[in-house]
C-alpha cells in the first residue's frame, strides 16, 4: 500500500479523548502503530486481542505500552479494508495478572459493533 492510499482512522466513543490523557511517549507509540496500520502493515508490538470469541481472527489488535510503572492499552480493528477503527484506549488499573478486565472487554465488544454498523453505512456512501 502506498502513502497516498492511507487507510482512514476513525475513533469510536471516547477513544481519542482517552488517548490524549496518556503520557506523550505512550501517545507516540500508539500513533506510530496506527500509522503503520494505515500503510497496511503491523507494528512489531501489535498483538491480537484475546478474551472473547468476538475478537477471533486477528482483526482486533492491541498495543500495550508502559510508562513509569503504569500500563496503557489501545485497541483497534483492521477488519475493514479502507478504515481502521480505534475502539478503546485505557490505562490498565488491575493489579492481578495481565488479563484485560471484563468491563473493558465488554466496552470493546460494544464499540466493535458500532464500528461494524458505521462501516456498513460507510460502504454505502462509497458505492
Amino acid at each position: 500500500m502506498h502513502s497516498e492510499e492511507l487507510r482512514e482512522v476513525i475513533w469510536i466513543g471516547s477513544s481519542l479523548e482517552d488517548l490524549r490523557e496518556f503520557p506523550a511517549d505512550v501517545q507516540d507509540v500508539v500513533g506510530y502503530a496506527l500509522h503503520v496500520a494505515q500503510m497496511g502493515g503491523k507494528h512489531r508490538d501489535a498483538k491480537p486481542l484475546h478474551g472473547d470469541p468476538a475478537f477471533r481472527g486477528g482483526g482486533v489488535l492491541e498495543i500495550i505500552d508502559d510508562d513509569e510503572g503504569d500500563t496503557y492499552r489501545a485497541v483497534y480493528t483492521i477488519r475493514y479494508r479502507e478504515v481502521i477503527y480505534v475502539l478503546h484506549c485505557f490505562q490498565k488499573k488491575s493489579k492481578r495478572g495481565i488479563e484485560t478486565p471484563r468491563q473493558e472487554i465488554e466496552l470493546i465488544k460494544r464499540r466493535l459493533k458500532v464500528a461494524a454498523n458505521h462501516y456498513n453505512s460507510y460502504e454505502g456512501r462509497r458505492s
